[in-house]
């Protein structure tokens, strides 16, 4: 028998091991796989190709994204354990979301069937019913404003707090790190040197951590970001021991593609649902166009009337103040540092 029995062409390959040419093409194309050409530059699969287009497809069928398989393929089964710890948290994040979401259009359904004066409206539909286990938050506002009670009815995992420059929302958000039990702000100064230090040594301190941020940071690349120490920084911060976290302006010193790819790992991929508060001018951070329903936007007014809660949609009260805070990346890095200063009446 001819070696070249051994053999397959792309379509022969792809047949037997249950995928698409197209996918061989992809695994080529991302440096994970080389068949072997003809003397008329055919590609073919041996042996060696087979196996290993096996071992990515098996990959592939439990979710994990063409980065994280070059990882475990490269690194073997020490790569492969905190790989899969990752991948068994996503999916029962999105299997307790969709049990959620199950069970809240059952819920709907039920109100629908009980009659018209029951059903709930389309504001209702589009922000979500408040849990009756999800912890309010209430205190008093602080200056620049007067002192006005200020609550939140219902927690979301990821709320956006905006408001133009001397509005207030940074002591706000300050305000809310403080009420809300077991939360922790993380500054600015997560960017400085001395934290950025802090941030390695933690890293090299804890095997697991930075394993577990590594493969984060492999999903995010795989999704257009640039792996840099600020989003290092952001994302050990978001690691921390704490039941809520409140970030001070998400999008500094991220390029546009980074901070596209961090909202889809915060809206889809995180493994556990620890709400976060997030500051932002970015419309690539606070997309209003892709806002869902376990999400929420704080506009602090610039004339300092209380916080509002304003709902993601055309016409809303507040939405065009919103939609005019917002900037690109580009404008936002433009303008970075700028600061609008208001003495503090004694």
């Amino acid at each position: 028998m001819s070696d070249s029995t051994c053999f397959l062409t792309a379509t022969e390959a792809a047949r037997r091991l249950g995928v698409s040419v197209k996918a061989l093409r992809l695994y080529e194309q991302h440096g994970l796989i080389t068949p072997v050409r003809t003397s008329a530059g055919w590609r073919t699969y041996g042996p060696v190709q087979m196996r290993r287009a096996g071992e990515i497809a098996a990959l592939r069928s439990l979710g994990l994204a063409l980065a994280q398989i070059r990882r475990v393929l490269d690194g073997g089964v020490r790569e492969l354990g905190p790989t899969l710890a990752l991948q068994q948290g996503l999916l029962e994040a999105r299997a307790r979301d969709l049990q959620s979401t199950v069970a809240k259009v059952q819920r709907l359904r039920r109100d629908l069937a009980n009659g018209a004066d029951n059903a709930p409206g389309l504001q209702q539909l589009v922000q979500g019913q408040p849990s009756s286990d999800n912890p309010e938050v209430a205190f008093d506002l602080p200056w620049p404003w007067g002192g006005e009670a200020f609550k939140l009815h219902t927690i979301h995992p990821l709320t956006y707090i905006i408001g133009p420059l001397g509005s207030g929302k940074t002591r706000l958000a300050k305000a809310i790190a403080t009420a809300l039990p077991g939360a922790v702000f993380v500054g600015i100064d997560r960017l400085e040197e001395e934290a950025s230090m802090a941030a390695r040594r933690r890293l090299e301190m804890e095997p697991q951590l930075k394993s577990r941020i590594d493969t984060i940071l492999v999903r995010l690349v795989d999704d257009g970001a640039v792996a840099s120490p600020p989003l290092t920084a952001l994302l050990v911060a978001l690691e921390a021991d704490a039941k809520a976290f409140v970030v001070d302006m998400v999008e500094q010193d991220l390029d546009a593609a980074s901070q596209t790819a961090l909202l889809k790992y915060l809206r889809h991929r995180r493994t556990d649902r620890r709400p976060i508060f997030m500051l932002t001018r970015s419309n690539a951070v606070l997309d209003l166009a892709a806002l869902g329903p376990g999400e929420a936007i704080i506009l602090c007014p610039a004339n300092h009337s209380p916080p509002t809660e304003v709902a993601p949609y055309p016409g809303a009260p507040g939405y065009e103040t919103v939609a005019n805070c917002l900037a690109s990346p580009e404008v936002r890095a433009r303008t970075q540092g700028v600061i609008a200063w208001r003495p503090e009446v004694a």
